[in-house]
């Protein structure tokens, strides 16, 4: 005879409140059956994008062809029966449906032949992206107004006669009530909404390219997305929370870059303060070590009365950062990065100024804000200008939603899969052990420092204004943003004062943490991997933050395939040293795999002439057997819950919990 199960006070609790929702054993039953049938089915398609750097049309063209999987379901499809060119235009409709009608609108006179035949091909492709999830997810993934035909087409077997009349009669119906453009937008979300389950950005969505806010807006919609901190993405993090130092570090990078798009356009933040303080303080000074980078199509539009107002905001802003950024320094002895105070080690008189054991001329010190006796001390105009800066980056509505969003899908690392992900580095003594960092009254380091890191980031925004615990994760940010071995800067130095300063490029170096050496070694890749509890020959680690120089014939693939760099230049700025424009990942049910693209040629011409990012597919590692979502950490929750159900059942059976049968 079967013991009956016995069940504690805490678990009877846990399981009458499960019983709300399942009321019956014929409710516990039917979901245990639809849990399990979810549990067999493939690992839904993963999508890993890093160092995006504001580079907006590239991202979206990225994100909407799913890295290529999407023009490989078009082939897959019709490379048999359909020429390259038509199979072009689909995917490129599918990409960008309702700028592509337009488009086709203009050039044909009668589109109904052309409609038939696209709303066949798209529901062809949307029958295949769709094939391997249940048809409850998706159905929850259909556009409202057209959720019950879209479920109807990919659904019916063509192959039947009095089925294909049916299909016929939908499309031709579609067609004649003039919805067949709405339709067609309809099903080509769909394809990209189910084409990727999930998606990973690897941090840095920020700085360099013109409109991470737009970025950003695509992630706001985004079905399901995760987010590993980047330092620009910190430093932004900060400047939202209201650092003064963070801000002017926002401002000072993108006025050096003439990225001034996201901050004026794109948050609303007006730099008027600055401008009229930089052109009355500065209009005497010397700033050509602060020239703006002038590059792209419209360099050449700039006067020169326009550069020299930008040099001298340059200037301005990053005399007012360094003050601030010592004011940090001695407040936190505890960063151990005492000798980064340069302002008081100038010496005025002989131009020149002494950094550890060498003495450097410096081309600029012509600071008339700056009081030698008392280097670090705004003046009262300065404390006016950052505190106004502030407040606008304070009222941005738009920056504000942005950065919420970054904290409530972000994190500095992510275990997802089997995976660890974070965009930096895990910080590595000379001697290849952890590095440990005396923080927080204590010490710490790996996985017990990042996540101390992960809450003390968390303070800075949510902590009320004003409040020492807030002044505390502020000042912490800028720590991560560019402290001593900080995990997402991962280097020495930031060396921004000799930049600007000293024209002896020696000075400039900043010598990364012994980390970007180690991870080439399996071993080293192991012990990382436990550290964050994940053994096993298909855990990896996901990286992003340093330039992969692909035409020096460098790999992406490290530490014996253990580790993945996916930063490979998606800023134009690195393009030229990277040799390509970026890395994206693709881990699907079968198969990781590496993609590397080619240089964007913009949306206009994409559209036009039905152009594609150039991409090549490197897979990398093959599973023996195709993963389930049983393998998977939501297959995990999935059965979990499944198990409690089945507690659930055995209580009923037991008399334990009532059923109740009230509809």
């Amino acid at each position: 005879m079967k013991r009956k199960k016995s069940f504690s006070q805490e678990e009877l609790r846990y399981l009458k409140l499960l019983a709300q929702q399942y009321p019956t054993v014929q409710a516990a039953s039917s979901e245990i059956i639809n849990l399990q049938a979810i549990l067999n089915l493939p690992k839904g398609t993963e999508h890993f994008i890093s160092d995006v750097h504001g580079e907006h049309e590239a991202f979206l063209h990225i994100l909407n062809s799913c890295s290529g999987v999407i023009r490989e379901k078009v082939d897959d499809l019709f490379a048999s029966t359909i020429s390259k060119g038509e199979r072009d235009e689909l995917a490129t409709l599918i990409y960008y449906p309702e700028e592509k009608l337009e488009q086709l609108h203009r050039q044909m006179k009668d589109m109904d032949e052309w409609y038939r035949i696209t709303l066949h091909r798209l529901i062809e492709v949307c029958r295949f992206v769709t094939s391997k999830y249940t048809r409850s997810k998706v159905r929850k993934a259909l556009p409202k107004d057209y959720a019950y035909i879209i479920d109807e087409l990919i659904h019916t077997n063509y192959a039947e006669a009095d089925k294909r009349d049916y299909f016929e009669n939908i499309i031709s119906t579609i067609i004649d009530l003039e919805q067949a453009d709405g339709f067609i937008e309809a099903v080509s979300a769909v394809i990209k909404r189910m084409a990727v389950d999930h998606m990973h950005i690897v941090g840095d969505i920020f700085d360099r390219g013109p409109r991470a806010d737009i970025i950003m807006d695509s992630l706001l919609d985004y079905h399901s997305v995760d987010i590993q901190w980047g330092n620009h993405d910190i430093l932004w993090m900060g400047a939202a929370s209201g650092s003064r130092t963070l801000v002017a570090t926002v401002l000072a990078n993108s006025i050096h870059y003439n990225n001034l798009e996201v901050i004026e356009t794109g948050y609303g933040v007006s730099l008027r303060p600055l401008s009229v303080f930089a052109n009355e303080v500065y209009k005497d000074c010397d700033v050509h070590r602060f020239a703006v980078k002038l590059t792209g199509p419209d360099a050449d539009q700039y006067s020169e009365k326009d550069k020299l107002l930008s040099a001298r905001m340059h200037k301005a802003i990053t005399i007012i950062l360094f003050k601030l950024e010592g004011q940090k320094l001695l407040r936190h002895p505890e960063y151990g990065m005492s000798d980064r105070l340069l302002l008081d080690k100038i010496d005025y008189a002989n131009k020149c100024i002494t950094i550890g054991d060498t003495t450097y001329p410096l081309e600029d010190v012509d600071f008339p804000t700056v009081d030698p006796k008392d280097p670090y001390t705004l003046t009262p105009e300065e404390d006016t200008v950052i505190n106004q800066l502030t407040a606008s980056f304070l009222r941005s509505e738009k920056l504000q939603k942005h950065i919420r969003f970054l904290y409530s899908k972000g994190s500095l690392y992510k275990v997802f899969n089997g995976n660890l992900l974070f965009h930096g580095c895990i910080p590595m003594t000379a001697d290849g052990e952890l590095l440990s960092f005396q923080i927080g009254g204590k010490e710490r380091k790996g996985q017990e420092f990042l996540d101390y890191a992960d809450t003390a980031a968390r303070q800075a925004y949510y902590h009320k204004l004003g409040t020492p615990e807030r002044q505390l994760g502020m000042d912490f940010l800028w720590f991560l943003w560019a402290g001593r071995n900080s995990p997402i800067f991962g280097r020495d130095r930031m060396t921004t004062f000799e930049r600007r300063l000293i024209k002896d490029e020696s000075a400039w170096t900043e010598p990364k943490n012994p980390y970007y050496t180690y991870y080439q070694d399996p071993a080293v890749c192991d012990m990382l991997l436990k550290e964050f509890g994940l053994e096993g020959p298909h855990c990896h680690i996901i990286n992003g933050h340093i330039p992969v120089k692909s035409k020096k014939g460098e790999s992406p693939i490290k530490g014996g395939g253990k580790l993945i760099v996916i930063d490979g230049g998606f800023c134009k700025a690195y393009q030229p040293t990277t040799g390509i424009a970026g890395y994206t990942l693709i881990y699907n049910s079968w198969v990781l795999r590496i993609v590397s693209h080619e240089p964007f040629c913009g949306r206009k011409t994409a559209i036009e002439k039905n152009m594609d990012i150039a991409n090549s597919s490197r897979v990398f590692e093959r599973m023996d057997t195709r993963i389930k979502i049983a393998q998977t950490d939501i297959g995990a929750k999935l059965q979990a819950q499944a198990d409690a159900l089945r507690d659930l059942l055995s209580a009923y059976k037991a008399g334990a919990v009532p059923e109740d049968h009230r509809e």
